[in-house]
């Protein structure tokens, strides 16, 4: 006959190996716990294609802004904020870019003050295909010109300096991922 006791040890070989699986499993279709993120900016689902914008282009990372009609705090703090991530980036700075998208309409006295920005680099584009960008956001961009991440630029130069540094972590860790670009 068996053992009772190797029949214990059985159920409690079983139970140590295999309960875990089972409520792991169960845990993950409950949503019991909230799944970690590690950005800092918005993350578009789905993301927003832009490559109609950026065709013929270079694949890099892009720090992507869309210049407005009307240049106010906003946007001269995003302007800002896209030069000196840039800069921050040190040695990783090649495989990345700022980039500001102008139309027709876009502001053209800002578009000036642009060239003391000697490292964003500017794009005219036709207005239409900019319509689903927002205006008071900057965007990370990626390789394959998929805008993904997202940060809504403040009025206020020390809350923006402070998304400055959510888009710096967040570029920085995905450059250290990526291989291309």
């Amino acid at each position: 006959m068996s053992n009772p006791a190797s029949k214990k040890t059985l159920i409690i070989m079983v139970a140590v190996f295999v309960l875990p699986v089972i409520l792991a499993k169960l845990a993950l279709e409950n949503d019991w716990f909230n799944q970690g993120a590690t950005n800092k900016g918005a993350l578009l689902q789905p993301t927003i294609d832009v490559s109609s914008l950026l065709d013929g282009t270079e694949p890099k990372w892009r720090l992507l802004y869309v210049l407005p009609e009307n240049c106010d705090a906003i946007c001269e703090n995003a302007l800002f904020s896209i030069n000196q991530v840039w800069l921050a980036l040190g040695k990783e700075s090649d495989r990345a870019e700022a980039l500001v998208l102008f139309t027709e309409q876009s502001d053209v006295a800002a578009l000036e003050q642009l060239s003391e920005y000697a490292n964003v680099h500017t794009l005219s584009v036709s207005a239409a295909p900019i319509t689903n960008l927002e205006q008071k956001s900057v965007y990370i961009v990626d390789t394959l010109n998929n805008a993904m991440l997202y940060y809504q630029i403040d009025g206020d130069r020390n809350k923006a300096l402070m998304e400055s540094r959510s888009m710096l972590a967040d570029i920085k860790k995905l450059l250290k991922l990526s291989r291309i670009g």
